[in-house]
């Protein structure tokens, strides 16, 4: 491992991984604060990567409170070429959740991150996927965010989620922000919807990215702290 750069007051190691998937593999980039006692895998949006400049914002935010985070591509190389072509593995909500449960899998057998607690971070479509995968593992993930998200994708799955669920949705992005609200009727009671004023679907206007990460950083921490003080004897 390398030591990377981060606003974190502890060293952080970071490195590129690959998940063994058949005969092919997903390419991530884990990221370990010395002192992390959870992991936030990301599942990224429609058309998206593990190099996308704002998932990787809100990252260096998380390692900032010492979180660990893996941002994993949950195609193939070889599918995402096929992807660029024709369009449609990104919206194969169903491929995209089970691919995030083999990586939570491999990150609770991998010798830096098995004794991490699991979170999400889901994007537009990758939040479906993100909160498929949640309602598939009850047991193992423990928090949810959705920045942008459709969870309407994953309207089957809602009610069997039982981890909290934070929608960050952007003011004005008002198609979106009636979607997340419906299925916010859905969810577990521990959930919650955090708008943020003045943003769009890409958080794109100043400071609007910020408070997402800052929101979903508060939500992690909370969530796995809580969690970790009920496992106490």
């Amino acid at each position: 491992m390398q030591v990377g750069n981060s606003k974190s007051a502890y060293p952080i190691y970071d490195k590129t991984v690959a998940v063994p998937l058949n005969n092919d593999s997903l390419g991530g980039r884990l990221t370990v604060p010395a002192r992390a006692n959870n992991i936030v895998i990301f599942a990224h949006g429609s058309g998206s990567s593990r190099f996308s400049p704002r998932n990787w914002f809100v990252a260096e935010v998380l390692h900032s409170r010492n979180m660990a985070t893996l941002l994993i591509d949950l195609l193939s190389e070889k599918e995402g070429i096929e992807d660029q072509r024709t369009g449609h593995l990104r919206f194969d909500i169903p491929l995209l959740a089970e691919r995030l449960e083999h990586v939570t899998r491999w990150a609770n057998g991998n010798e830096d991150t098995k004794d991490l607690q699991v979170c999400y971070f889901g994007s537009s479509t990758g939040a479906a996927a993100a909160l498929i995968a949640a309602a598939e593992h009850t047991d193992d993930i423990n928090a949810v965010v959705s920045r942008g998200g459709r969870p309407d994708l994953a309207e089957n799955y809602l009610q069997k989620v039982t981890a909290p669920v934070l929608l960050i949705v952007g003011e004005l992005d008002r198609q979106v922000l009636a979607l997340n609200e419906q299925a916010l009727g859905k969810l577990n009671v521990l959930s919650s919807i955090h708008i943020v004023p003045g943003a769009t679907h890409l958080f794109e206007e100043k400071g609007a990215l910020e408070k997402a990460a800052y929101a979903a950083a508060d939500w992690f921490e909370h969530h796995t702290r809580l969690d970790h003080a009920l496992q106490k004897p």
